[in-house]
Order: structure tokens, then sequence, then C-alpha cells
């Protein structure tokens, strides 16, 4: 493992153990060319996705870009970090075990939202609001109307 401090090759694992529910192992790395400390993760991976865009572009699929939007939806949201990374490795696994090593970005999005949706409602709208590409506030009562549970009105006379 490259040292991301001054490049050196030959860098010394100190410490491992289990990660993410044990779907990971977290290894704390020591360089002896500058002394310096840094974490790794590593994870099993089934197959290389790769992420096919609406426009037809395809790009290798990127977990890491897939946890920062989850962290974004999540932020300042009463989850604990653990549920979250479990909830990551989830989508991961799923996505993997789909079959095919292309996956549509809108069936991403969609697994997403619906995890998000089980976990915490805020962050699910949050998230929606980028996914749907939503324009004005309309688009936000329309989607919030849709959680809301259908309650017959009374009449007063």
């Amino acid at each position: 493992m490259r040292c991301p401090f001054c490049g050196n090759t030959d860098t010394q694992v100190k410490d491992s153990r289990p990660a993410e529910d044990h779907v990971a192992i977290r290894r704390r790395r020591y360089c002896p060319a500058c002394a310096g400390r840094f974490t790794t993760y590593e994870r099993v991976q089934l197959r290389d996705l790769v992420v096919v865009k609406k426009n037809g572009k395809r790009e290798p699929f990127d977990r890491d870009k897939l946890e920062r939007s989850i962290r974004i939806a999540l932020q300042k949201r009463p989850v604990e970090v653990e549920r979250i990374d479990q909830m990551i490795s989830g989508i991961v696994r799923r996505l993997e075990s789909m079959g095919d090593t292309d996956v549509a970005s809108d069936k991403i999005g969609q697994i997403v939202m619906e995890t998000l949706a089980r976990i915490d409602t805020v962050a699910y709208v949050r998230f929606a609001s980028v996914y749907k590409n939503f324009q004005a506030a309309d688009d936000f009562e329309e989607f919030v109307a849709e959680l809301r549970p259908n309650i017959p009105e009374e009449d007063d006379a």
C-alpha cells in the first residue's frame, strides 16, 4: 500500500480489525520512510460494476460517491454512523448480487430511496429532491403529500 504522505510503497500494517459489521477490515498502517500513520479499509468486491447514466454515458461504480450522497442526505439526522455504514454495504451487496455488471443510475437511485425511506423520512426527502430534480417548492409539496397517509376529511354539517 502506497503511503499517502510520501508515496513510499513499503508500508507496514500495525493493527487490523473488523469494521462495518464484519463486511470490511480496518487496517492501521505505518510508513517507515516518513513515520506517517494512516487507515485503509479492505472490502470484498464480487464484481466490477459499471453505472449507466440516463444519457447513456458509462462510468465505473464508485462506492465513495454513493457514500457521500447518502451522508449528505443524512447530515445532522439522528442516525448512527454504524447504521449508515451497514446501509451502504447492504446497497452495494444488493447491486453486486443483481447478476449484471451494468447497473442503471435510476436503479441505484431507487434502491437508495427505498432504503432511506425505511431509515429516516427527512433524509429520504432530501435525497429525493436531488434524485428527482425538484425545481420548485411545489415539487416538494407534491412529494411530501404522497408520504402522508390519506385521512378522510369530516363534514362540518
